[in-house]
């Protein structure tokens, strides 16, 4: 890989609520284990660790400071910065908090989620590599996920000319779409999803920043000039940080920007958005069922098929069913037939609704 250091900046602020009730707001997704022994933060912080790599810089929400430090503590990871958003403003003014932290200088920084399963790591690590001599001489770089299915729950990308060997112009990105154009972009070949992956340097995304949205950069950089600092910990200016636009890094530069590249990449990709996303990836019994127990919960399943179980203690017993997703967390019990979790997003905003 590239000579140069690249700067991990790991979005954290996320709060995950596709994944209730085992994710909350007060311990979300990406500080759970769901996948692995590690918790989704920890997997996200090792896979952009090593020789190639400086300490990351972690952009989250205030509330889960002594999480973020403790889990990257146990996987050996130093902490540049730790930047503690005061609201949540999407993830354009996030991003710049942390190009502004690394100096706004010629610093390459890799953008990552910290709520994504990246399952072949080496088959990253080529993408970044390739990407390098296109960073390195300013241009913004996307890592485009090769589809399996016309999923409508992502954006896309189309891929236009090559540019150097393995990566290629933006030719145009696409908001979610219906059916029958994800089937068509599916099946066109020269699209990929949209995974939220982005390397580019520092000074790079700030001047992009200054040309097409002028208003976040002028509220990032006055809300870490005011920051107050503790440590690794920087606490951004409220009031400051509060005026700045909430925009998407897509919307406020990607699709705006000339010099834009996607490396296309099959790295085993998912965002793991749902209880359907996980059971996908998750290894099952000869009947078709995914055990994930934690604590002294335990499953018994008799003449049961294809279904997703998981507990953090109380003992389930499934006789004669199929298809379903049964998951209980402290005194919340979730049960949904498979195909239907996203719909857990109306369940929330059901129980967050006044009687």
């Amino acid at each position: 890989m590239t000579s140069k250091e690249i700067i991990p900046v790991i979005l954290s602020g996320g709060s995950g609520t596709r994944l209730w009730p085992m994710s909350r707001p007060e311990i979300p997704k990406q500080m759970l284990a769901l996948t692995a022994s590690k918790t989704m933060l920890q997997l996200t912080a090792s896979r952009a660790s090593g020789e190639h790599f400086a300490a990351p810089i972690v952009v989250a929400n205030a509330r889960h400071a002594d999480m973020v430090e403790q889990q990257l503590t146990e996987v050996g990871a130093t902490l540049q910065a730790l930047i503690l958003e005061p609201t949540g403003r999407n993830t354009a003014p996030a991003i710049a908090l942390a190009a502004i932290a690394a100096g706004g200088s010629s610093d390459a920084l890799l953008v990552m989620p910290s709520d994504h399963v990246i399952a072949d790591v080496t088959a990253f690590h080529a993408a970044i590599e390739a990407a390098m001599p296109l960073v390195m001489k300013g241009w913004l770089v996307t890592f485009g996920i090769a589809p399996d299915a016309p999923e409508t729950g992502y954006g896309w990308i189309q891929i236009g000319d090559e540019l150097q060997p393995r990566v290629n112009r933006v030719k145009r990105f696409v908001e979610k779409p219906p059916l029958d154009k994800a089937q068509s972009m599916l099946a066109s070949g020269d699209h990929a999803w949209n995974g939220g992956i982005f390397l580019f340097l520092a000074s790079a995304y700030l001047e992009a920043l200054a040309q097409f949205d002028p208003g976040i950069l002028t509220a990032t950089q006055e809300a870490m000039l005011k920051a107050r600092t503790e440590g690794s910990r920087i606490y951004p200016d409220a009031a400051a940080f509060a005026a700045s636009p909430d925009s998407s890094i897509d919307y406020a530069v990607m699709e705006k920007a000339d010099r834009v590249a996607v490396v296309p990449v099959a790295m085993g990709w998912n965002d793991v958005g749902s209880w359907d996303a996980l059971y996908a990836i998750s290894d099952t019994d000869g009947n078709g069922n995914a055990h994930r127990s934690h604590g002294d919960g335990n499953v018994l399943a008799i003449d049961t098929s294809n279904c997703f179980v998981s507990s953090d203690g109380v003992r389930f017993s499934l006789v004669g069913v199929d298809d379903l997703i049964v998951v209980a967390s402290g005194n919340d019990v979730l049960i949904v037939p498979r195909g239907r979790s996203q719909e857990v997003k109306k369940l929330i905003e059901t129980i967050k609704s006044p009687v």
